[in-house]
C-alpha cells in the first residue's frame, strides 16, 4: 500500500511543473500542456483523498474534471491551429490576435 503522502508529493511536484511551464514557456502548445499538468495535478489529490470515504463523489468529480480538461485542450489546439495558419509565430507574446 502507497502511502498518501506520496501521492501527494507526486501530484504537488506535477502542478509546479506546471506552473513553471505557464510562467517560463511562451509557447501556445507548452502553455496548454502545462495548464493539463495542472489538472491532472489536481486530480490525483481528488482522487486520493476521496479514496477512503464510501461515496463515489470524489471520483465523479475528477472524471467531470477529466472532461472539462478535454474539451479545454480540443478548443485550444484549435485556437492554436489558427494562429498557427494566420501567423508566424506561435509566441504568445508575438501575437496580439486574442487580446481586446
Amino acid at each position: 500500500m502507497i502511502p498518501v503522502l506520496a501521492y501527494v508529493i507526486v501530484g504537488a511536484a506535477l502542478f509546479m511543473v506546471g506552473v513553471t511551464g505557464v510562467l517560463i514557456r511562451r509557447h501556445v502548445v507548452v502553455i496548454l500542456m502545462s495548464v493539463e499538468l495542472m489538472l491532472n495535478a489536481a486530480n490525483i489529490n481528488l482522487i486520493v483523498f476521496s479514496r477512503p470515504l464510501p461515496s463515489p463523489e470524489g471520483r465523479l468529480v475528477a472524471v467531470f474534471i477529466l472532461l472539462d480538461a478535454l474539451a479545454q485542450f480540443a478548443v485550444g489546439l484549435a485556437l492554436a491551429r489558427v494562429l498557427a495558419r494566420n501567423r508566424a509565430s506561435m509566441n504568445v507574446d508575438e501575437n496580439r490576435l486574442l487580446r481586446w
